[in-house]
């Protein structure tokens, strides 16, 4: 908590000092773009194998405007129980002094609407409801009310919704034919991001319960929730192993390696998953070389 708020009071991330743009871009997450920007990116790119403007303008949508609106809206409503977290106030989230709040918020809603005017207009009624739905799990896992981060099970299943949303969005919009092999490759995909969330919250079982916050973690505990996450790595290389590109099922395995030495913790010691955390965030940048890599293969197949 000291560590956080000392970011605050000396201009750190999303604190008093810096420039709007500065506090905006912390809200947004840098280091998280490429998750939500690379799928909708590479499924809109293999469907209709060249670049065109509808393209740039999605990446540019889920790269910067979805994560402002998803990430502002949880910095702002989360300020209070970000506080009391240590690991708040840098690259694992901004911590917002309340004055910037209605800036933020206000960024967060206005920054998204170009961009989902122009994917309106290009694209079909099936298109509008998956966007429509992809923007909905965003609001609704921090708004006020709805707040579904705080409802054991349904937090991971939304986060989760967050990631494989633009994938399946740039799949629809570009008119892909929405095989059952694709529909395997997106639920592994999906099972993959409810078990990311899922280790995520372990290491705030602490933070949350003293803010009064519910999670998959706070109802489960520290060693089932990361035991749940293991099962759902395994289901996703499982259903990996059922398409024509069962070779990815191996990369599940960096994150069960991960996982391992965690599968038995205690929530007086789930803070120590945060070192298992930064480990997870690193190997997605191995492992999204490496989907890369699939995909090019797939690309010239």
């Amino acid at each position: 908590m000291s560590g956080a708020r000392e970011i605050e009071a000396t201009g750190g991330p999303g604190g008093r000092g810096g420039s709007v743009v500065g506090r905006l871009v912390a809200a947004s997450r840098p280091l998280s773009w490429v998750n939500t920007a690379y799928p909708f990116g590479a499924a809109y790119l293999l469907t209709t194998r060249h670049v065109d403007v509808t393209f740039v303008v999605g990446v540019l949508f889920f790269l910067i405007p979805y994560n402002l609106l998803m990430y502002g809206i949880n910095d702002v409503f989360d300020y209070e129980s970000d506080r009391l977290n240590p690991r708040k106030g840098g690259v694992e989230g901004a911590l917002l002094d309340r004055r910037w709040h209605r800036q933020v918020l206000l960024a967060s809603i206005a920054l998204p609407v170009p961009f989902v005017v122009y994917l309106l207009v290009v694209g079909s009624p099936l298109s509008w409801l998956v966007l429509a739905g992809s923007l909905f799990a965003v609001v609704a896992y921090s708004a006020p009310r709805l707040r579904f981060k705080e409802r054991p099970g349904l937090d991971s299943l939304t986060s989760s919704t967050h990631f494989v949303s633009p994938a399946l969005y740039g799949l629809v919009l570009a008119g892909a034919d929405l095989t059952p092999q694709v529909w395997v490759v997106l639920a592994a995909f999906f099972h993959w991001g409810a078990a990311s969330q899922a280790f995520g919250a372990v290491q705030d079982i602490v933070a949350d319960r003293q803010a009064g916050i519910r999670s998959i973690a706070t109802a489960l505990g520290a060693r089932y929730t990361v035991r749940l996450a293991m099962l759902g790595y395994v289901h996703a290389g499982i259903l990996m192993l059922l398409t024509p590109w069962r070779i990815a099922a191996v990369l599940v395995l960096p994150y069960l390696l991960i996982l391992w030495p965690y599968r038995s913790v205690t929530d007086a010691d789930a803070e120590s998953t945060n070192r298992g955390w930064r480990r997870f965030l690193g190997a997605n940048y191995l492992v999204g070389f490496l989907v890369t890599m699939l995909l090019i293969w797939v690309w010239r197949t």
